[in-house]
């Protein structure tokens, strides 16, 4: 992974390395995501709640953008979507959701890759830079993130971001109709493994 820069834009944040862009979604970011979504359903189903029946139009995209302004505003979710930076081509998503203030300073990992270009180590970048972000400009202590057991592609992922095993969650959350088992991850912003940017913004 090769982090670059971070530029933050209240309540905006951009997020940017050497091969990728993320940013929050735009409504004109639409016809994008519901091609890139549709053409990789087989891929996400398996490991997502159930598809809304309209869940790929454009009303159901404008309503999620609404709750994602709120979220945003009340500093309670960040939502990213993941572009090539140089074609700006849509690859994928990432989000900081459920963040808890107070004694907690806590938030959870969620993210969703297209199919074309899964396997090419960009949603391990991605999720670097986020983490990043999370603890350099959120200022959080902790991450958390959760996966079925059998998703081989989740868990190497986060243990390449530096994210430890904390054990299991029996039927944690409703996957693809099914409340099924996941494993619980942590990371810690005092941990060593996790990506950092020095002030130069490379990365170290």
């Amino acid at each position: 992974m090769s982090f670059l820069r971070i530029v933050a834009q209240d309540p905006l944040p951009i997020l940017r390395s050497a091969r990728l862009l993320l940013r929050p979604p735009v409504m004109a970011d639409h016809p994008a995501w519901a091609d890139l979504r549709a053409r990789s359903r087989a891929f996400l189903e398996p490991w997502e709640p159930l598809w809304p029946g309209d869940d790929l139009e454009k009303p159901a995209f404008r309503r999620r953008l609404r709750r994602y302004g709120t979220e945003m505003r009340e500093g309670s979710a960040f939502p990213w979507f993941v572009f090539d930076a140089g074609s700006r081509e849509l690859l994928g998503g990432v989000t900081l959701a459920q963040i808890r203030r107070g004694v907690t300073q806590t938030g959870t990992l969620g993210y969703w890759m297209g199919a074309p270009h899964a396997g090419r180590g960009i949603m391990t970048e991605a999720v670097g830079l986020v983490v990043v972000h999370a603890f350099a400009t959120l200022r959080l202590h902790r991450i958390e993130a959760s996966c079925l057991p059998e998703n081989d592609r989740s868990i190497r992922l986060l243990e390449k971001v530096g994210f430890t095993r904390e054990g299991l969650a029996r039927r944690y959350l409703c996957i693809a109709g099914e409340w099924r088992d996941h494993i619980l991850w942590g990371l810690l912003a005092d941990d060593s493994r996790h990506p950092t940017v020095p002030r130069d913004g490379t990365r170290a």
